[in-house]
């Protein structure tokens, strides 16, 4: 007797939580005015709702086999919901960031360098920039929060003997009048894109433009896993141009995505639950040993705020905003 309880609450569950899924699937997938959407969410609601009951009526058997059927039908649909390359994107990824590599110089096409006023407002300018591999001396990973100190959007920078620095972001394709939504993110909304921007645009948009917080800490890597690090980034753009992807909120995010390219450079990274939670990935760096020596990590968060620096400097242009927003950064030239 208790057995067979159990087994009725264990199914039930099941149920009760794919069926939260599929009305959550239809909800955002569907095609159709939200008014269509919310009558199929209902009408889903409703048939786990009665396998469910004529479980624990004795109609096990009925009950699951009919809601396995109609579940199986509907992940037939999924599966037909493919990533395009032709949506009406916004301006800030409408165009797709490629390289060609010649040796030691690495050609970036489509590298972002905006002129924002507003989140509305702004001059678009996308450049073609070219960086000597041999040159590469620093990587800066920055951390823009939005939504309090868990929530944290991440940002590798790379910086060459020349002055360039150049900041790649994994973000939403999203298109023109979509915003984010976490939640979306899980439902195949967003397709993925991979943006190289100068840090008067994409650094400076956050804080400047958008109220956000950064903070920004450099990373010791050796110059030729650097190296290597920047050849994934133009590796994962050519994947992309190749064959869009689906964003997802926890799978493939702007730090899963860094960390699994950071992986094939450096094999044994540990996973971890703040590389989910990435405002806490200073954290993280910290403990694996990637962040500099002689700093508690209080240091190394209070002196990598870079907010106040980058809203100073707001007219400064190109590579000189770039070394302003990062002095006394620890690591950067600056005395523990």
């Amino acid at each position: 007797m208790f057995l067979r309880f159990c087994g009725r609450l264990s199914a039930s569950l099941l149920v009760l939580l794919t069926a939260l899924w599929a009305c959550l699937a239809l909800w955002y997938q569907l095609p159709g005015p939200p008014a269509v959407k919310i009558g199929a969410a209902i009408l889903w609601a409703g048939f786990g709702l009665a396998a469910i009951a004529l479980l624990w009526r004795g109609r096990a058997a009925r009950a699951l086999l009919s809601y396995a059927v109609g579940f199986a039908m509907l992940m037939a649909w999924w599966g037909t919901i493919l990533p395009s390359q032709n949506r009406v994107w916004a301006d800030d990824v409408a165009r797709q960031l490629s390289g060609h590599v010649d040796g030691n110089v690495v050609t970036l096409q489509n590298v972002r360098n905006f002129d924002w006023r507003s989140d509305t407002d702004y001059t678009q300018r996308w450049e073609t920039r070219r960086y000597d591999l041999d040159r590469i001396r620093s990587i800066d990973v920055a951390l823009s929060h939005w939504s309090g100190p868990a929530i944290a959007h991440t940002l590798v920078s790379f910086g060459f003997d020349d002055g360039q620095f150049v900041t790649f972001s994994i973000e939403i394709r999203k298109e023109r009048g979509e915003s984010f939504s976490s939640i979306g993110g899980f439902f195949k909304q967003f397709e993925l894109s991979l943006v190289a921007a100068d840090d008067h645009d994409i650094l400076r948009v956050r804080t400047n433009v958008r109220g956000e917080d950064i903070y920004m800490y450099r990373v010791s890597l050796p110059q030729p896993e650097m190296r290597s690090l920047f050849l994934a980034y133009v590796d994962e753009a050519a994947s992309l141009v190749r064959a869009p992807s689906f964003y997802n909120t926890l799978t493939a995010n702007c730090t899963t995505i860094v960390y699994a390219l950071a992986k094939r450079i450096v094999p044994g990274l540990p996973m971890d639950w703040r590389l989910l939670a990435s405002g806490y990935l200073p954290g993280y760096l910290y403990d694996v040993g990637a962040l500099p020596t002689g700093y508690s990590l209080e240091a190394l968060h209070t002196q990598g705020r870079i907010t106040e620096r980058a809203i100073a400097a707001d007219k400064t242009p190109g590579a000189d905003f770039s070394q302003a927003i990062r002095r006394g950064l620890p690591g950067a030239g600056a005395t523990p």
